[in-house]
């Protein structure tokens, strides 16, 4: 299997990069660190208009008929400027559990609003450092969500959420919409995140899946979520080794570039190594989607690209010395990005957990 672009995907990949280049402003971007509450419009806008929330679409359903690799591609170019929402990735999750379902008047209702950008989807998995537990406190009964979804990504603009839920004590995947429901911003590290705490009380909800149908559900949307974040991972890692290179050629001590002595070289020559390995692996994830390598091949690309990102943010850092950590060189964007994408859609644990057993074929 090829771990290449071909001409197509390497003139999107261009082309994102030239539009975000030009529509994304640093300061903006810094600024929205401090504002609970507020995400990068300019960028939601841009990709609305540029068609990226239709990517990877069917057809069908008013999408552009792309994609798992074509979105990746979206996702890299912004993460290499942490440019800011995070609706690509909750709305991919949101439209492959859609897809999988069996609901046709929720497809109906919900995929084209996607589709267009009208619509804001996300998924509320996790109860504490636990992304999937085997028993969930949120529950449904009678066609109502009782319960509690805290640091729900995209959570304080999203208009509906699919939960992991009890359901006549068997775990469930519900559909439900989030107008009236109770959200709780949350004051985090990347306050663009829109991370949310979402009570439900007896609020209205499709099931979609039940019982070991919904496991299987929710792992292959956190899985395509997982490839989309691992994507913008990449993305951000590469972005950092660049900076770090061209500090390191221009910054002088003794007499001499930084770059010249060999703790500070040996450190960006590890990061390349770092990003070639998680851009092959997702590259290779991306096209596995569908198949049955997909889920070993999504939990490779996540465990390598969180490895390259965070190693990446911590090293510039350092190369940088003390112009590191002052506010204004931005390289906290990175940093505040890596920790957060480190822990959305499952924690390294859980992936660690999940590669082993698809290696051994034996479940997490």
């Amino acid at each position: 299997m090829s771990i290449l672009y071909d001409e197509a995907q390497q003139a999107i990949a261009n082309e994102c990069r030239r539009v975000l280049d030009a529509r994304t402003d640093k300061a903006r971007l810094i600024g929205l660190l401090e504002e609970t509450g507020q995400f990068d419009e300019a960028f939601w806008k841009t990709a609305v208009e540029q068609g990226w929330t239709a990517l990877a679409l069917p057809e069908a359903h008013g999408g552009l008929g792309l994609g798992l690799i074509e979105l990746g591609l979206v996702a890299q170019a912004a993460g290499v400027l942490t440019a800011g929402a995070p609706f690509l990735t909750t709305n991919y999750g949101a439209q492959q559990l859609l897809l999988a379902s069996q609901d046709q008047a929720a497809r109906d209702r919900w995929l084209p609003a996607l589709s267009s950008g009208d619509a804001i989807g996300t998924v509320a998995f996790a109860e504490g450092s636990t992304i999937l537990p085997s028993a969930p406190e949120t529950y449904l009964a009678d066609g109502r969500l009782s319960g509690v979804k805290h640091g729900v990504p995209a959570g304080l603009k999203a208009d509906f959420a699919v939960v992991w839920a009890s359901h006549a004590g068997k775990p469930a995947l519900a559909l439900v919409e989030l107008a009236g429901i109770s959200r709780q911003a949350i004051r985090s590290f990347d306050n663009g995140r829109l991370y949310a705490d979402l009570t439900f009380m007896g609020a209205p909800a499709t099931v979609l899946f039940e019982g070991e149908a919904a496991r299987a559900a929710a792992l292959q949307a956190l899985a395509h979520m997982a490839v989309v974040t691992a994507h913008e991972q990449t993305g951000g890692a590469e972005a950092l080794m660049f900076i770090a290179r061209d500090y390191a050629n221009e910054r002088k001590a003794f007499g001499q570039p930084i770059g010249a002595f060999q703790s500070v070289k040996h450190r960006i020559a590890e990061l390349y190594g770092l990003v070639e390995i998680a851009r092959a692996n997702c590259i290779h994830a991306a096209a596995c989607a569908g198949t049955s390598e997909f889920t070993r091949a999504a939990a490779a690309a996540r465990l390598s690209a969180t490895e390259a990102y965070d190693t990446a943010a911590r090293d510039t850092v350092q190369i940088h010395g003390g112009a590191g950590v002052t506010w204004e060189s931005g390289l906290h964007l990175h940093m505040r990005r890596a920790r957060s994408l480190a822990i959305e859609q499952g924690n390294m644990l859980f992936w660690e957990d999940l590669l082993a057993g698809e290696l051994t074929g034996e479940p997490a």
